[in-house]
C-alpha cells in the first residue's frame, strides 16, 4: 500500500523509468466516459485524458504541469506578435503519413471551430490570427498582440492528420476511422458508454510504450471500480471513492496513489436573468419570483456564508479533499495570499437575506451531474442543508453529465455544482474559461452569465502582459474582484486517488489524467 503526494520532476523521471516490460496488457477501470473522442470537439478533462494516448500536441505538460518539447522540439518568439515553431523531424501518423506543419495549420483551424462544441478548444487559440509555413517543420504564429502562454495553450490543442481529418466530423472520430494521430497509442476499438481499447504504436516518436494493449472499462459507479479491483477484472482504476480509503489502505494487494489536484468543485448562481429560470426559484408557497434573487449580492453573500467548507472536506470528501478559497490552488500562478478563507456565519447570512427583502427566505432548485464530480451528489446534500439552516429550501436534482452539460450549456439550470481543473496551470485559463462574459472564444464554461466589463478588460490585458510580476498583480486583482462578486464560490480542491496491483506504480497528475503512459510495473 503506497500513497504519494505530488511528485518531484526526479522522482518522476525514476519512477516512469522502471524496467521495460514485455507485451502486456493494462487494464482501467474508469470512472467516467468520454463525451466523445473528437479532440477538439468538448474541452473536459477525461476527453483530454484519453485524447492523449492518440494524439500529440505542440507543447506537452508533465504530471506538474510543467511545459516540455512535444511535436515541437523548440519555439522562440520572434516580434511581440510572432511565435516560430520548430518541428520534430521524422515523426509519422499511425498510418505511415509524414507529420507537417501543414496539419499543424490545418489542426488550428479546425480546433476553435467544431460545430455544437460544447466547450470550445477556442479558449487555447484565440489569440492566433494567422500562420505562416516556413518550411515543412517550421511554422510561425502571429498574434493579436503579446501572446506570453501562447506554448501553455498549445499544450491543450491536440495535433490531428490534414490527410485524415478533412470532412471528417465529431463521428468519425467516435467511429474510430479519424482517431489517427502521432501518439502513444492507436485507437483500435470503441464502444460508446463502455469502453475504449488501444494498441501501441511501436514508432512513436518518444519512444514505444511498454503496453502492448490498453483497455479503458467504463465503470461509472464507486463501489463496482472498487469491486473489480479486489477481484482482479482491472490492473487499476480511478476517482477511488473517498469513502473507500480507509479500507483499501488495509489491502495488502492493492496500493495507492495520491495527490492534490488543480481541479475545484464550485457553486455558480445565475446572475444574468432578470427573473428566475422557470424551475428554478420560487417563494415558499411555491410561487414564482418576480424578480432573480441571485442578482443581489447580499443574497450570494449570504449563500456562501452559509457554507462550512470544512465540513465539506472532512465529512463529505473523507479529508480526501482542501478547501477553496479562489479559483486555483496555492502556488499557482494568480494566487492571490492576500484573499482569507472564509469562516461560516449563519447569523450574518440571515441578517443579509432580510436586507435583500428575503427575511423568510425562499425556494430553489439545485442542480448536478451524479457520474462527474466527485462526491457530487453528497456535496449538494450538504449544502442544500446549511443553506436550509437560513432559510433558502434547496431541493437537489441531479443527472448524468451528458444531460447536465447540455442544458447548462442551453442556460436551462440557475444553481449549479460544477468542476473545474486549471488546465494552463496558472489563474488565466480559469478567468477565460469560467469567468469571462460568454461569447467567441471566452466563457465557454461560463454557466452562471457573471459578466463585468472591467474585469473582462483585465482578463484580456492579462493575456497580453508579458512581464511577469505585472501578469501576477493583475491576475491577483482579478481574483480578489471576481471573488468579491460570490457569483462563483469555491469549494474545494480535489485529492485524487488511483489504486492499482501492487506490481504497479503510477504517477498522479496535477490535471487528474487517468494515463497509460504513467503507469509502469514497480522497479
Amino acid at each position: 500500500m503506497t500513497t504519494i503526494p505530488r511528485l518531484a520532476a526526479g522522482t518522476l523521471a525514476l519512477l516512469l523509468a522502471a524496467a521495460p516490460l514485455q507485451a502486456a496488457e493494462l487494464r482501467i477501470g474508469l470512472a467516467a466516459p468520454p463525451t466523445s473522442l473528437d479532440p477538439h470537439f468538448h474541452n473536459n478533462g477525461v476527453n483530454n485524458s484519453q485524447a492523449r494516448h492518440v494524439f500529440d500536441a505542440l507543447t506537452h505538460q508533465d504530471a506538474n504541469q510543467q511545459i516540455t518539447p512535444g511535436l515541437a522540439e523548440s519555439w522562440r518568439l520572434v516580434d511581440d506578435t510572432t511565435w516560430e515553431f520548430k518541428l520534430r523531424q521524422g515523426v509519422t501518423f499511425h498510418d505511415g503519413t509524414p507529420f507537417t506543419a501543414d496539419d499543424v495549420a490545418f489542426s488550428l483551424e479546425r480546433a476553435p471551430r467544431v460545430p455544437n462544441s460544447p466547450s470550445s478548444f477556442g479558449t487555447y487559440t484565440k489569440q492566433i490570427r494567422s500562420w505562416t509555413i516556413v518550411d515543412p517543420h517550421t511554422i510561425r504564429l502571429h498574434t493579436d498582440g503579446p501572446s506570453p502562454l501562447l506554448a501553455i495553450d498549445l499544450s491543450s490543442v491536440a495535433i490531428i492528420s490534414r490527410k485524415h481529418g478533412e470532412g471528417a466530423t465529431t463521428a468519425d472520430y467516435q467511429a474510430v476511422r479519424a482517431a489517427i494521430g502521432t501518439g502513444p497509442y492507436r485507437l483500435v476499438e470503441h464502444r460508446p458508454g463502455d469502453r475504449m481499447i488501444y494498441e501501441r504504436n511501436p514508432n512513436y516518436w518518444g519512444g514505444a510504450e511498454p503496453w502492448e494493449r490498453v483497455t479503458f472499462r467504463i465503470i461509472a459507479l464507486g463501489p463496482a471500480r472498487v469491486a473489480a479491483m479486489l477481484a482482479g477484472d482491472v490492473d487499476m482504476i480511478n476517482e477511488v471513492p473517498s469513502t473507500d480509503m480507509a479500507r483499501l489502505r488495509r489491502q495488502a494487494n492493492v496500493r495507492l496513489w495520491s495527490g492534490q489536484t488543480n481541479r475545484m468543485t464550485f457553486l455558480s448562481v445565475d446572475v444574468h436573468n432578470e427573473v428566475p429560470i422557470p424551475g428554478n426559484a420560487s417563494d415558499n408557497a411555491g410561487n414564482p419570483l418576480p424578480r432573480n434573487p441571485m442578482r443581489d449580492l447580499r443574497v450570494r453573500q449570504a449563500l456562501s456564508l452559509a457554507i462550512d467548507r470544512d465540513i465539506i472536506v472532512d465529512r463529505v470528501n473523507e479529508g480526501e479533499a482542501v478547501r477553496a478559497n479562489q479559483l486555483v490552488p496555492e502556488g499557482f500562478f494568480g494566487y492571490n495570499p492576500a484573499i482569507q478563507p472564509e469562516s461560516p456565519d449563519p447569523e450574518r447570512a440571515r441578517r443579509l437575506l432580510a436586507e435583500a427583502g428575503y427575511p423568510d427566505g425562499f425556494r430553489i432548485v439545485l442542480h448536478t451531474s451524479n457520474d462527474r464530480i466527485v462526491n457530487a451528489t453528497r456535496t449538494v446534500q450538504a449544502v442544500a442543508q446549511m443553506w436550509g439552516r437560513i432559510g433558502i429550501r434547496a431541493a437537489v436534482e441531479t443527472m448524468p453529465h451528458t444531460v447536465y452539460s447540455g442544458r447548462t450549456a442551453r442556460n436551462e439550470l440557475s444553481h449549479m455544482l460544477h468542476s473545474w481543473g486549471a488546465g494552463t496551470g496558472e489563474a488565466a485559463g480559469s478567468f477565460v474559461g469560467i469567468v469571462h462574459t460568454r461569447g467567441g472564444a471566452y466563457g465557454g464554461s461560463n454557466r452562471g452569465r457573471y459578466s463585468d466589463p472591467q474585469v473582462d478588460a483585465a482578463i484580456r490585458q492579462a493575456l497580453v502582459t508579458v512581464d511577469e510580476d505585472r501578469r501576477r498583480a493583475i491576475l491577483q486583482q482579478t481574483m480578489a474582484t471576481v471573488m468579491e462578486s460570490r457569483a462563483i464560490l469555491p469549494l474545494v480542491f480535489w485529492v485524487s486517488t488511483w489504486a492499482t496491483t501492487p506490481d504497479l506504480v503510477y504517477v498522479p497528475q496535477a490535471n487528474q489524467a487517468t494515463l497509460a503512459m504513467a503507469t509502469r510495473r514497480a522497479p
